[in-house]
């Protein structure tokens, strides 16, 4: 999923529109992907084109060595890099049926319960000051934490591996929610494509 290199692309989104409504509206989806994502894409690739030195880094190998970078590309690097792995990430972590949860065993020993969990996740997405992203990351240590970051910035950047995340960006909600962030982040809870959180999960932890 982030293994690709530059020219970096756009990737699809893996299912309709339409598929996520009425929690996550069509209209929304067609602006946030084919239009923020497709920024991002083009802006990280105007930024790398005359750094053929860079062309065979992933998105997360230049997120993970920011300071290897030189410093006029580094900040735009970890924008427009962060948009589009964070992005993508964001995407294929819904789904318009999210079915059983293997993960709430896990969630449970870790948070103490699946609401104590739904509850610092929610915190962390509403405390998120203006534009970010709330994530569940497997840290260092191989232990689940929950954590925000603003703008685009990537937990993969301080060596946390994310398999969750929620994006707090006001185009990611305002034309169904307007300023009604808490609806949005209640309802997003509904799309969790847990199967793909699981996935993840089993490969940060080996």
């Amino acid at each position: 999923m982030m293994t690709q290199t530059y020219p970096f692309h756009t990737v699809p989104l893996p299912y309709a529109y339409e598929a996520l409504e009425p929690y996550i509206d069509a209209e929304t989806l067609h602006y946030h992907h084919d239009k923020h994502l497709s920024a991002y894409v083009d802006n990280l690739n105007k930024i790398l084109k005359p750094h053929p030195e860079y062309h065979d880094w992933t998105l997360t190998r230049l997120l993970e060595n920011l300071e290897e970078l030189p410093e006029e590309i580094r900040q735009p690097v970890l924008n427009n890099a962060g948009g589009v792995y964070n992005h993508i990430l964001y995407f294929r972590l819904m789904s318009p049926s999210n079915g059983q949860n293997p993960m709430e065993t896990i969630l449970r020993k870790a948070f103490g319960s699946l609401e104590a969990f739904i509850e610092k996740m929610t915190e962390c997405a509403m405390t998120q000051f203006g534009s970010g992203y709330a994530w569940l990351v497997v840290n260092p240590e191989k232990s689940l934490e929950i954590l925000n970051t603003p703008n685009q910035n990537n937990p993969v950047s301080n060596g946390n591996i994310p398999i969750l995340a929620i994006d707090v960006w006001e185009h990611a909600y305002y034309l169904k929610y307007k300023n009604m962030r808490k609806n949005y982040v209640d309802n997003w809870f509904r799309l969790i494509n847990w199967k793909m959180v699981y996935d993840l999960y089993l490969k940060a932890i080996q």
